[in-house]
């Protein structure tokens, strides 16, 4: 048995007593003598050891010059894929206003009308 694992089993058994996780801690660090932080990070690293979390992406050492090309035609490929992105948001922003600019001079004729009709109302 590994000491994540011991900590990670000790922990457990101080929260199914009824102890918070803070204090089962606190506890298993005063047995082992070591600070909380320690035991903390052998019951996190047993824990996703268990869940399978512990296997992330592997680091990479270097960066070679196959890399760099690949980083630098995924990001314009982006780039094309946001230039169109962009023609397509602006085309639906004209269609809205050309849409707006008819109803606005269909409708002027009525409300100029209306308004004038006011303003003699008034005087």
């Amino acid at each position: 048995m590994t000491k994540a694992q011991e900590v990670f089993e000790k922990v457990n058994t101080l929260m199914e007593g009824g102890a918070s996780r803070p204090d089962a801690f606190k506890q298993v660090a005063d047995e082992y003598g070591q600070p909380v932080n320690s035991i903390r990070g052998s019951f996190y690293s047993h824990s996703r050891g268990e869940t399978g979390g512990g296997k992330g992406r592997p680091r990479k050492r270097e960066t070679t010059p196959e890399d760099a090309l690949a980083d630098a035609r995924a990001a314009l490929a982006r780039s094309i894929q946001a230039i169109d992105r962009e023609v397509e948001v602006a085309e639906e922003r004209a269609t809205e206003a050309t849409a707006e600019a008819k109803a606005l001079k269909a409708s002027a004729a009525e409300r100029k009308k209306a308004i004038t009709e006011r303003l003699e109302a008034l005087k």
